[in-house]
């Protein structure tokens, strides 16, 4: 029996989820196991062909000593997973057997809007008792996974992954693959978990600073450093510790649908290569991927191919993928080891060579905390705690940034000279670094509201291209693993894309983390106006993360090509992570005709973080 960090003690496993021959909808029963005893490693259902018939539905399930229901497909969490092959014509008849609306969006698939599966901008949705049929040309190869766009399904168990075979010989050799999928799982009801955290957005935080984390600051900086350090979170009503929104306190981290003590298990033969395709299908969840004792070989981002990256650890956004090479010793099992960005939990695997064998389960590293950088300021090295009592002129860095400008929504003027105070005003678009292309472009000014749906800003940026992220920075120095950057991708083939951006569009990443309220541009989906691409034109997405959360941004229909600094090899992605207090560009061809839906990932910050874009032949360019 596991007990966690905060104290509770709970059973990780699932005591059975009907297979996939199971009844579709309620009543059907969880297999019962004994108090001693735990289930069998169970795998998705694998489907091929051209031809595919999905019922989404009611399943009881299991995964902490308690019942309950989930919405699955197929009768299984994860769902089937689904093998195709490029080129050819796909067609997939969805039933809803629930008694909400339900859909299917094919993750990060390019093809016509209407078969997106994003109900209210491509279909009106699937309505309990009928079905759809989606039916569409496959167009590339790689990893890919599908999931619901209709409420908080996602959360409860609609999710599979998708596997496309290459139309010509692969680009990667291997001997075996295996889909590994990463979700986690809550007993509590999704709308539940959104309306406490609308309540107070750190309640599922028990990593609080305490006495002994103060103690441990006064040795290592000082009383007056520390103290003015505390003072300036707690006035901001922010906590340090605030890395992930939901945690392990409610959430059981699963690896293709097996918990923790459960464990899944890979299998592989002496000298073979193996092909792990991992996609992160959780909800809210950025997970730290690493085998400990086997170098990874990174040979695919997103489903596409990209020039092998040999590393000891990756991070993975919610709903990115990473295809990864290893080469195994037939002596010895390994753990394939995901814990979650925050450290409080993880799922696991075991590679070996028999089934019988289980790989020991390193312990997680330490705990991150946010620091300056993560507020998007430019602090050339000086500790924001420091500056307390410093007049605006003094808090400026190296590069002239004023940090009495660094703006909050609250007030510190009997604190300190610092003037904090949140500026009311439409922020200009900057013009970011050029892409290497250098031609002449329009720069498109993008007006940012902010009132009481935002409460930070961040008036100097990082670039987060080549930040490994929070609680990753320091792992090469401190336990010799390279972690994975974006800057490290590079596209296997060559751009074929090559003109320059003929205009830029700026979007920041905005929220009230206290009203637990999120927004692009400070303006909450509901509220926004479409935004207008016009069919055949090239642009520059810039976005800013205004907030202290990381964000994985998704862009349906079409590719997100990031501007690594290499031209000739932009790799492509579909989902991209924007670190807190950070920056990062990237390229769009607007070569699909429809309404698409913009979006953070992580699927509580979705409601109001979210944009539709049009492309049409009369794109409004204003």
């Amino acid at each position: 029996m596991k007990t966690t960090s905060y104290g509770l003690s709970r059973r990780r496993f699932v005591k059975g989820a009907a297979g996939a021959g199971a009844l579709i909808g309620i009543g059907g029963a969880p297999l019962s196991f004994g108090s001693d005893s735990l289930p069998k490693m169970k795998s998705p259902e694998v489907l091929q062909g051209r031809h595919f018939e999905l019922n989404i539905g009611y399943q009881p399930v299991n995964f902490t000593g308690s019942h309950r229901i989930a919405t699955a497909i197929n009768g299984s969490v994860p769902g089937p997973i689904l093998r195709w092959k490029e080129g050819e014509h796909i067609t997939l008849r969805v039933h809803n057997h629930l008694h909400h609306d339900s859909s299917l969006h094919w993750h990060g698939m390019i093809l016509p809007t209407g078969m997106d599966g994003v109900p209210g901008m491509s279909f009106a949705g699937i309505k309990p008792g009928s079905y759809f049929d989606y039916a569409f040309q496959v167009q590339q190869n790689g990893t890919y996974w599908y999931h619901s766009h209709s409420g908080f399904q996602e959360q409860t168990g609609v999710y599979g992954a998708i596997v496309i075979e290459p139309a010509n010989p692969d680009a990667v050799t291997y001997d075996r693959d295996y889909v590994v999928q990463l979700s986690d799982w809550s007993d509590q009801r999704p709308e539940e978990i959104y309306n406490t955290l609308k309540k107070r957005g750190d309640y599922y935080n028990f990593k609080q600073p305490t006495v002994k984390d103060l103690w441990q600051d006064i040795k290592n900086k000082g009383l007056s450093q520390s103290w003015a350090d505390r003072r300036m979170w707690n006035e901001m009503r922010m906590s340090r510790s605030d890395i992930a929104d939901v945690t392990g306190y409610t959430y059981t981290y699963l690896m293709n649908g097996n918990t923790p003590e459960q464990g899944w298990n890979g299998v592989f033969k002496r000298g073979e290569k193996v092909r792990l395709r991992f996609i992160n299908s959780a909800a809210m969840t950025i997970f730290d991927v690493r085998i400990p004792g086997l170098k990874m070989t990174v040979v695919a981002a997103d489903g596409q191919n990209i020039e092998p990256v040999s590393v000891d650890e990756f991070r993975i956004g919610v709903a990115e993928t990473y295809d990864a090479v290893v080469e195994p010793s037939d002596d010895s099992a390994y753990c394939v080891f995901a814990q979650s960005i925050d450290r409080s939990g993880y799922c696991r695997g075991t590679l070996s060579p028999s089934p019988d064998w289980q790989a020991e389960v390193p312990k997680m590293d330490y705990s991150p905390l946010l620091a300056h950088r993560d507020m998007g300021m430019a602090m050339s090295g000086h500790d924001m705690g420091a500056m307390a009592g410093m007049g605006p002129m003094q808090g400026m860095d190296h590069s002239g940034h004023d940090m009495s400008g660094m703006t909050h929504n609250m007030d510190m003027g009997q604190h300190s000279d610092m003037n904090m105070q949140h500026a009311m005003h439409k922020m200009p678009v900057e013009k970011p670094a050029p892409a290497g292309m250098g031609s002449q472009r329009k720069i498109a000014h993008v007006n940012t509201e902010f009132g009481p749906q935002v409460d930070m800003r961040s008036q100097s940026p990082m670039d987060g291209l080549s930040d490994p992220g929070v609680g990753l920075r320091d792992h090469q120095e401190r336990y010799g693993r390279r972690v994975l950057r974006y800057s490290d991708l590079r596209n296997l083939y060559q751009t074929e894309d090559r003109r320059d951006p003929q205009r830029e569009v700026q979007l920041h990443l905005t929220g009230n983390m206290e009203r637990y309220m999120w927004s692009m541009n400070g303006i909450p989906f509901a509220d926004a106006e479409p935004l207008q691409f016009k069919y055949g034109e090239r642009l520059r997405i810039v976005l800013v993360n205004d907030s202290m959360m990381t964000h994985p941004i998704h862009m349906h229909g079409v590719w997100s090509e990031l501007e690594t600094g290499d031209p000739m090899h932009i790799p492509k992605k579909h989902t991209v992570i924007v670190q807190p207090g950070s920056k990062i560009s990237y390229l769009v061809s607007a070569d699909a005709v429809g309404r698409w839906a913009y979006h953070c990932h992580l699927l509580y910050h979705m409601p109001g973080m979210m944009r539709e874009v049009h492309i049409s032949e009369q794109g409004d360019l204003s």
